[in-house]
């Protein structure tokens, strides 16, 4: 608080020189950095045109115009921040208007130092806290906007009611069902439609009762022409801010005249996707349900936990699917080229650009757009994306006029995006705009069940790409397969089987055809620690680390390989096999130091 209240911005109006100067001195002796002062109605009409200040102490006896009628000046044209007046007549006229205007306050002359500043601390602290209740408030209010525009953009039935059966509100799709049962305008839950309503009614006290979600299930109802309607449910608690119970979430979802697919909440496979863990059972739920929804979606996870497969999940799952999907991996475009990768260029805009160039934002045109690794773009290539999230609208490269496009952007990173906006490193409005919805992927150390079904996909896949004849999987390698941390995730765990699928020419997958690091036995399960490895001549060092199966996380991973090359780290990043922009990235992550 100390350090943002010194960056203030405090003008001074009085008519005494020698005042201006002593208040001036105060100040800065203080720590406050600007301290502007003036003697004159104009010239502190001149400062507030060319500055914007978060204090204002003014004489209320100036030369001219007085400093009562520069308050209603100032209020009148929007200025909200505090001011304090200074008079040497006080009395509770002066001080009514004073407050009639919007005064924060007024100090009788003579004033002292401390009081000068104790008043000067009082208003910047009330400015600051009205500024970020503000803030906060426009943050609810955008978030709010957001979920109301899913919550009437989604095509599923959505009822939301109170602990007493009342509906509270309905989405468009539900107001929709009703108006063609003839139910329009109903506020109670025993009201709807006799085919909806037993089972409504039935979850709702379940979930009322029990304080749990019921799952998914299906009802029949009649329909038109002697036809059945299949119904599919689900219910869920609403709590509030403090989990304080307020009422259940019903939704409905015509299933009719959606295609067949697997209705079994443990699916384990799903749009590429291979696992059936819980963790994975709520990607997927998560993917159908926001894919239909057309807003921009943060992806996030790990490297190598399937970023990209769930950006084409996302589209297959949308309107969208039979437009393309187009993908930008952000970290292999030069900085200097990205901004034509994206919204292209005319020819001759710049030295080489000897044609037209169409970019991606326009061959996702009715699409998709999905940016990998939006964390290492340029400040400028943020501003150029947020003004297209914005408006919808992009100026390609040597273009006057823009261009506008429908396209939805998905976006990926696995970098702590809090923490790039805390440091300054990310625009903040950007990262809201692309964090509408975010997507949370889960590690393989997470899901160590799903490991087995992971490993004889690889196996059937490689098998049949490499001819082979390898029927399953040993116990022994299965289990070093298990206990191992994956610090790569499904990729490494894919690289992995692929190579002993090389290797093997057996119909049984055993140990010896895994890394020589996985074979090591792990006497504590897949959560052991050991020691650094020992510092080795850099002359002997490999062109890639060994991976040593004790290790539970990445940075452990990193801290061996800078310990192994005496912190030299681009030799680390290249025994990692990571760029060295990457190796910085992953050290800040973890709070690596040098």
């Amino acid at each position: 608080m100390e350090k943002v209240l010194s960056s203030a911005k405090i003008l001074i109006v009085d008519d005494e020189e020698s005042i201006r100067q002593t208040f001036e001195i105060f100040l800065t002796s203080a720590g406050y950095q600007f301290v502007k002062a003036v003697a004159a109605f104009d010239q502190a009409l001149d400062a507030l045109a060319q500055t914007t200040f978060d204090l204002i102490i003014c004489d209320i006896v100036l030369i001219g115009p007085s400093g009562t009628e520069l308050l209603r000046k100032i209020r009148e044209a929007g200025v909200k921040c505090p001011v304090v007046m200074v008079t040497g007549f006080p009395h509770l006229e002066s001080a009514a208007e004073s407050v009639r205007h919007g005064a924060f306050d007024y100090i009788s002359k003579p004033v002292n130092k401390e009081t000068l500043l104790r008043f000067t601390k009082q208003a910047l602290k009330h400015w600051y806290l009205e500024n970020k209740a503000g803030r906060l408030q426009r943050e609810n209010e955008k978030y709010r906007r957001y979920l109301e525009t899913i919550f009437r953009s989604v095509g599923d039935a959505i009822i939301t009611i109170d602990t007493d059966m009342q509906i509270v509100q309905l989405n468009e799709t539900a107001e929709q069902w009703l108006k063609e049962k003839g139910a329009e305008g109903v506020f109670e839950l025993n009201h709807l439609p006799a085919e909806l309503s037993l089972a409504c009614l039935n979850d709702a006290r379940k979930v009322l009762q029990g304080g749990a979600e019921v799952r998914k299930h299906l009802i029949e109802c009649p329909a038109a022409n002697n036809t059945t309607r299949l119904i599919s449910l689900n219910a869920s608690p609403l709590r509030g801010d403090n989990e304080e119970f307020q009422g259940v979430v019903i939704v409905a979802r015509d299933m009719t005249s959606e295609e067949p697919r697997e209705i079994n909440e443990n699916r384990s496979r799903f749009h590429g996707y291979v696992g059936s863990s819980d963790a994975m059972q709520k990607v997927y739920k998560l993917i159908e349900n926001i894919g239909k929804v057309d807003t921009a979606v943060l992806i996030t996870g790990e490297s190598g936990t399937g970023k990209e497969l769930a950006a084409e999940a996302l589209h297959a799952e949308s309107a969208r699917r039979v437009k393309p999907l187009i993908k930008v991996d952000c970290v292999s475009v030069a900085e200097n080229l990205l901004e034509s990768e994206l919204f292209g260029h005319r020819k001759g805009a710049f030295t080489g650009a000897d044609r037209d160039r169409t970019g991606r934002l326009l061959q996702a045109d009715g699409g998709t757009l999905f940016l990998d690794e939006i964390g290492d773009i340029s400040p400028r290539t943020q501003l150029l994306l947020l003004r297209f999230l914005q408006e919808k609208t992009f100026t390609p490269v040597g273009q006057d006029e823009p261009v506008q496009v429908d396209v939805r952007v998905i976006a990926a990173t696995n970098v702590d995006f809090q923490e790039m906006v805390t440091k300054g490193e990310f625009r903040e409005d950007l990262y809201y705009r692309l964090k509408v919805i975010e997507v949370k992927l889960p590690p393989l150390r997470d899901r160590i069940n799903g490991i087995p079904l992971l490993a004889n996909h690889f196996l059937e896949l490689f098998r049949k790409q490499l001819d082979k004849r390898i029927i399953t999987i040993s116990d022994q390698a299965m289990d070093r397969l298990v206990q191992y941390s994956w610090p790569g995730n499904v990729r490494e765990l894919r690289h992995v089987m692929e190579r002993a699928c090389v290797l093997c020419n057996d119909p049984v997958l055993l140990l010896e055809h895994l890394p020589e690091d996985l074979q090591i036995p792990v006497e504590n399960g897949p959560h052991a620690i050991v020691p650094a490895p020992p510092v080795v001549p850099e002359g002997n060092l490999t062109n890639s680390l060994p991976v040593n199966p004790h290790y539970v996380s990445e940075d452990e991973k990193i801290i061996a390989a800078l310990r192994q090359t005496r912190g030299n780290k681009a030799k680390a990043a290249k025994l990692l096999g990571i760029a060295r922009s990457t190796l910085y990235r992953q050290m800040q992550r973890y709070n690596i130091k040098d």
